[in-house]
């Protein structure tokens, strides 16, 4: 694994107590935050500085620990690599690296998941290995759910997500205390706040299942429940072209939970559902009142694995992407900070139907210097910004555009 983050720790602990899994190898740029963890569950493991070090580890049945994620995508003895890290170039390093050296990859960064995720899907294909989103996560539960009504014959009509609360302007300082509460990186807190990793989120289960947005960012409108549904969206007008949508409701129980709403007009299924308490039709709400993240994670290495199976991947290209806007008044000369920071957030947009969205994707957003004023809450296209075209992460972005431009789905 590569990453011990909040995340990172709970795959640690998951790993320990599922059945046929062993974590043999953990990466972090902080290595006491590895050790500690596994101090306090009591984990035998060995500090390692090279690939030696991990393969004998494992053959002692320690877990090694190094702070280059790099050893643990050439070590022999590893099946797969679980991608857990919050960054964007150096995880696109780590995840084509597994992959060239045979090594099945799991994703739970959801960044390189949707940015780069057709080039790796492909690169996996290439080498007869699995690339994968994670399961756990709600894209990876939606993606159970909107399976199983389509297998149950009903037509999907919108994949949804529950989220708590929203201020698009949260940034790593405004969102302190809360992340103080539940032990998160102040970044990685401010992007869930801001609506960011919501945005990448529907945009990864929307190119896996050929959804798009009705509105950039999608409507998420308040609700106290998401029965509510039914009332908060014109499911007639959204839905009048027979093409699926994604979209959410806020502040609505089950908190943590995921929906999916399918369509089915046959006189005896719809008298059946009815029987069954399920209304009265045509539309029809599905939902898990939660997902639980590390804890079902590992289901979808174990199928990629065992199965050579992926739960989740980008079969309908880059259908949507997420593209950056102002979190305030930015001047001529400012550099972005990316996801999470102080300059702007994320809202998901179509962009198969022009040759080339003009946005600056969310995902590259880091590092890059404004040509123009940009005032709140205006969009930031990539003419507006000053970049290396060769940097690591926008060529990679460039092959996932070309694989994506290739798809047949």
């Amino acid at each position: 694994m590569i990453g011990c983050g909040s995340m990172g720790r709970g795959l640690v602990y998951q790993s320990s107590v599922t059945p046929g899994v062993d974590c043999v190898a953990v990466a972090d740029v902080e290595i006491e935050r590895c050790t500690a963890f596994l101090d306090r569950l009591e984990l035998p493991y060995v500090v390692v500085d090279d690939v030696g070090g991990i393969e004998r580890a494992v053959e002692r049945g320690l877990i090694a620990v190094t702070d280059d994620g790099g050893l643990i995508t050439r070590c022999a003895g590893i099946d797969a690599v679980i991608e857990v890290t919050n960054t964007v170039s150096e995880a696109g390093h780590y995840a084509i690296e597994a992959l060239e050296h045979g090594k099945h990859l799991i994703l739970m960064n959801s960044e390189i998941d949707l940015i780069f995720g057709p080039y790796l899907a492909r690169l996996a294909e290439e080498r007869g290995l699995v690339c994968t989103s994670c399961d756990g996560d709600q894209y990876g539960v939606l993606k159970h759910l909107i399976d199983e009504l389509r297998s149950w014959g009903f037509e999907l009509v919108m994949a949804g997500n529950i989220k708590g609360f929203l201020d698009r302007h949260a940034n790593p300082t405004s969102i302190v205390p809360e992340a103080d509460k539940r032990n998160l990186d102040y970044r990685m807190c401010a992007s869930y706040t801001d609506g960011t990793k919501l945005n990448i989120e529907m945009a990864i289960i929307a190119n896996a299942c050929g959804l798009r947005t009705t509105v950039p960012g999608m409507h998420g409108p308040r609700a106290d429940h998401v029965s509510e549904v039914f009332h908060k969206f014109d499911l007639d007008s959204l839905w009048h072209e027979r093409a699926p949508f994604v979209d959410y409701v806020l502040g609505a129980e089950p908190g943590g939970g995921v929906f999916a709403i399918g369509y089915c007009d046959h006189p005896y299924q719809r008298e059946m559902l009815a029987y069954y308490k399920m209304g009265a039709g045509p539309y029809y709400l599905f939902y898990r009142p939660y997902h639980l993240c590390h804890v079902e994670a590992l289901a979808s290495m174990v199928e990629a694995i065992r199965e050579g199976r992926s739960i989740l991947q980008p079969v309908f290209g880059l259908r949507t992407n997420v593209y950056s806007y102002a979190k305030k008044a930015l001047k001529r000369g400012d550099a972005l900070d990316g996801i999470g920071g102080y300059t702007c957030y994320g809202l998901i947009e179509n962009c198969l139907e022009l040759p080339l969205h003009p946005g600056l994707p969310i995902c590259l957003a880091d590092e890059v210097v404004l040509t123009r004023e940009i005032e709140k809450d205006e969009p930031i296209m990539l003419a507006d910004v000053a970049y290396d075209p060769d940097r690591f992460d926008f060529t990679l972005h460039r092959r996932a555009m070309e694989v994506s431009s290739r798809s047949t789905v």
